[in-house]
């Protein structure tokens, strides 16, 4: 009532405004005629040459007696008659000037009543309350902090007019139940160590906004630095070396902002993708460990990313990059894809990921990718006031595969061994068997199915949260298994003990149960449980997946050759993947038979690394890492983002 009171509209109050000012007006005139002399009502107006106008003014008397007319009387001597005077003098007398005061007045609040009445003037408090109102930003009007990969934060404390700030930390310790010596984990985008306390991820950054101008940058100092650039092979072609170039910063781009529709913005740089549901930074996600699905999958791009917003609760967010997670293109063709983000109510959250073109295996050229990635987030319980006031849970599916390419499998007519060339041809849809020039070809299948769910429960006025879930893979080809970290291998160099070539055959399962303690909207402390299985030997054994003389941070020779050593000491035995003629998993033991007997050979030993060995030698032999099918862990963790 009190605002309904303060929005009367002052137009209503009129008529009375202006009867107050014609009132004032006409004081003089009034005031003269009450002290005239009573002879005679005509008499004409007099103006004295020296006294000022009378200032004592009777009483007004809305309800006079117009019976009783009153005179007024003016000396004759030394008076000036004005022009209006004599005019007036001229008019037959009224029988009651303030009556026909009055009555004009009246007269004339009539005529400006009618006036008003014509106009269309609205009161504040019937206007069109959408009348200026702002658009709506895109997914702003609701709370989303529940989402994966959204950070929870409901405010940001440091932010200016044009820059909010952004601070990221994230410690943790892991506890693998397989105990590697060389504290070694593989297998992971977000666990390296183990029994360490290692800092995941120290960023430091934000967002700049000016003048519809906007940029973001965000650093990764710590076990990123290494580890999000060894997953990238691109850095193999060209010169400069890429990885150095970028291994500090998650996201860096800029861009700028279009008012049309509910926002278009234009972005070029290194920008997050969101593929696989999961966030670059752990802080945002529901668990630790995401499974291969989200794992397996880019976290970032360097390229250049249109978003347009239709609607406040849609996105359309087409993609220009250099490639699969690439900072720079693996061949000839860049990749295409988009993302579609829907959210119909605030209870679904729809991501829709589609990547093609590309040409994504380094080296190998007319071999294309194609991937989609699909996730829907459903929250179907929300009590405020209940100890578990939110569930949610979230579905994602993932399905891939690559095609094309040189020369498809040759099986050798002697020995009956199928012989992998390194530009084998490959299928989305099985293997696809020919005869060339009377040999038995195969292009084989290469391609990637998984899926992936989580539930998470919110109690405690979202003081702690509980999150179960996992998910599977097939990964014939194992173009999307992350590669082994076997004595410092990387994605640009592989490991001859885990061959990554068509129909190397992978599958491969996860679960999680995660556990969060989150006393302020800055802080997390997790404790997270993790099984994987494996249906080859591929996580970290109790011996390590360092040979003999290597340490952190080396290799024994190149990462992409066999090792050989007597356990005491280790040399780059010069031969890698293919030294039998054949490449592949099915193949692995023709190589490793072969170099078995080339590293016991005394020939073939370095004599710097026989002198060293030679006491207490028990000859040298093929160097095997320590690969196990199972792997369990416990994960320790603080994050803070501010």
């Amino acid at each position: 009532m009190t605002q309904a009171r303060r929005n009367h509209s002052p137009v209503r109050y009129a008529p009375f405004f202006l009867a107050g000012a014609a009132l004032f007006c006409t004081r003089p005139v009034l005031a003269q005629a009450a002290a005239g002399a009573a002879t005679s009502n005509a008499s004409p107006l007099v103006v004295a040459k020296t006294d000022p106008p009378a200032r004592v003014v009777p009483a007004l008397n809305l309800n006079v007696d117009t019976t009783n007319p009153v005179s007024s009387s003016v000396a004759p001597e030394d008076a000036l008659v004005t022009d209006q005077a004599q005019t007036d003098a001229a008019k037959p007398a009224s029988a009651d000037p303030q009556a026909d005061d009055l009555a004009a007045l009246k007269k004339r609040i009539e005529v400006l009543e009618a006036d008003l009445k014509t106009r269309s003037v609205v009161a504040p408090g019937d206007e069109d309350p959408n009348k200026y109102k702002e658009p709506i930003a895109p997914f702003s009007d609701v709370d989303w902090t529940w989402l994966m990969g959204v950070s929870r934060n409901h405010d940001e404390p440091l932010s200016t007019k044009h820059f909010v700030p952004e601070i990221r930390a994230d410690i943790n310790y892991n506890l693998d139940f397989n105990h590697p010596v060389d504290d070694t984990i593989s297998g992971s985008s977000e666990i390296f160590r183990a029994q360490e306390v290692q800092i995941e991820q120290l960023g430091i950054g934000g967002d700049f906004y000016l003048s519809n101008v906007h940029a973001r940058f965000m650093t990764q100092f710590g076990e990123y630095s290494v580890t999000t650039p060894r997953n990238d092979g691109s850095q193999g072609r060209g010169q400069w070396n890429l990885a150095n170039a970028y291994r500090y910063l998650s996201e860096a781009y800029g861009g700028y902002h279009i008012n049309h529709l509910h926002g278009v913005n234009v972005d070029a740089g290194i920008f997050m993708s969101y593929v696989g549901l999961f966030g670059y930074y752990n802080f945002d996600n529901w668990a630790y460990q995401p499974s291969f699905v989200s794992s397996n999958t880019p976290w970032f791009f360097n390229g250049v990313r249109f978003q347009f917003f239709p609607t406040p609760h849609l996105k359309i967010e087409p993609w220009f990059t250099n490639g699969w997670q690439a900072y720079g293109r693996f061949n000839s063709k860049p990749g295409l894809g988009g993302q579609i983000k829907y959210n119909p109510t605030p209870k679904i959250n729809i991501i829709s990921n589609n990547y093609g073109y590309g040409e994504d295996d380094l080296g190998v050229a007319n071999r294309a990718r194609i991937h989609t990635d699909n996730s829907f987030e459903y929250k179907y319980f929300e009590h405020p006031h209940n100890f578990i006031n939110r569930v949610a849970t979230s579905l994602t599916g993932d399905a891939g595969c690559e095609f094309g390419a040189g020369y498809p499998q040759v099986v050798n007519p002697g020995t009956g061994y199928v012989q992998q060339l390194s530009q084998t041809g490959v299928s989305c849809h099985g293997n696809k068997t020919q005869v060339i020039n009377g040999v038995k070809t195969t292009n084989v299948k290469q391609s990637f199915i998984g899926f992936m769910s989580y539930t998470r429960m919110w109690f405690d006025h979202d003081r702690q949260g509980l999150t179960i879930g996992g998910g599977m893979i097939n990964n014939p080809g194992r173009y999307l298994v992350l590669t082994p970290v076997i004595n410092g291998a990387t994605a640009l160099t592989e490991a001859p003990y885990f061959p990554q070539t068509p129909g190397d055959k992978f599958r491969a399962a996860d679960f999680t149960v995660t556990y969060d303690y989150m006393p302020r909207q800055y802080l997390t402390y997790r404790v997270e449980y993790g099984y994987r299985h494996a249906d080859q030997p591929y996580w970290t054994g109790r011996k390590g997946m360092t040979p003999p003389g290597g340490s952190q941070g080396s290799s024994v020779g190149s990462a992409a050759d066999y090792i050989c050593s007597n356990g005491q000491t280790s040399f780059d035995s010069g031969y890698g993947l293919g030294v039998n003629g054949t490449t592949g998993a099915s193949n692995t033991s023709l190589d490793q038979n072969y170099m078995k007997s080339y590293c016991a050979n005394p020939i073939n030993i370095p004599s710097s690394t026989l002198a060293v060995s030679t006491t207490g030698s028990s000859g040298f032999t093929l160097w095997q890492p320590d690969l196990r099918k199972d792997e369990q862990k416990l994960t320790f963790a603080l994050m803070v983002k501010f």
